[in-house]
């Protein structure tokens, strides 16, 4: 995969459908706000926001600024956005905490409660950890939650329901990694790559945590603008094929100076 410049990316980012004019709907996106205002825990995303949010024209500020929707609150239906120049600078902010990662050789958990998009986004960024010598945490057998089973698959943590991957938002995934690697007393990772309620417990649990999000799950964004989370790259999470993520994929990696892996 060749290295894409900056401007390519974006051009790429815009005809994908990845940032630009995405597909969720301005609607969507204004449902979603006004329900984790009004205290809806799934949108959440595992993260702890208390009152601090319950006006929802304070999150769609947050979302405009760091995600590139359109901070009209009069515009109610069609036509929403992600700034492509956005998702740039968040994958480069990304890239600067997986350099540093690799340099000291830290130990990294990836997880994806979204495998139909970014499965392999995740798994290409542990090859290349791996490659750089860091420790690509295997997470303890038997994990389940009321969701499902909780397993790797090609180094990256997910959601299994009667045998097949599965889309989730909730945070119980993480906790129930979390919570199992200290029962078995080991370390937790140094960094959590990750995306929706994985992200969001983990960065919750003081782990330093990076993650992906579309423009209707605001939470992650807030968590980054809290601090919670180092970095929210915002994105569409599934766009129609998944191959579309690998420039993507290859300027981040790029930009965190590893060499892509196998």
């Amino acid at each position: 995969m060749p290295i894409p410049s900056r401007a390519a990316l974006v051009d790429h980012l815009v005809r994908t459908r990845i940032a630009g004019d995405v597909a969720t709907p301005r609607d969507n996106n204004l449902s979603h706000y006004r329900k984790l205002a009004n205290g809806d825990r799934h949108y959440w995303l595992g993260l702890e926001l208390g009152d601090r949010w319950s006006d929802e024209q304070d999150v769609l500020a947050v979302m405009a600024e760091r995600c590139g929707v359109s901070d009209d609150p009069g515009h109610r239906t069609g036509q929403d956005t992600i700034d492509p120049e956005l998702t740039v600078d968040a994958l480069e902010r990304m890239a600067a905490r997986l350099r540093k990662a690799a340099a000291g050789k830290q130990s990294v958990l990836f997880a994806t409660g979204h495998p139909g998009g970014l499965l392999d986004v995740h798994r290409a960024t542990a090859a290349a950890l791996r490659a750089a010598g860091c420790e690509i945490v295997v997470i303890p057998a038997g994990l389940t939650t009321d969701e499902g089973y909780v397993f790797q698959f090609a180094d990256v943590a997910v959601l299994e329901r009667g045998a097949t991957l599965w889309h989730t938002h909730s945070p119980d995934p993480m906790k129930a990694i979390l919570d199992g690697l200290e029962r078995a007393e080991r370390p937790q990772p140094d960094l959590v790559v990750a995306d929706h309620g994985w992200a969001g417990y983990a960065g919750q649990r003081g782990l330093d945590s990076v993650g992906y999000a579309d423009c209707n799950d605001p939470a992650l964004f807030i968590g980054e603008a809290e601090g919670t989370v180092q970095v929210t790259v915002p994105l569409d999470d599934h766009v129609t094929d998944p191959r579309f993520y690998d420039p993507m994929t290859a300027y981040l990696l790029d930009a965190a100076g590893l060499p892509p892996a196998a």
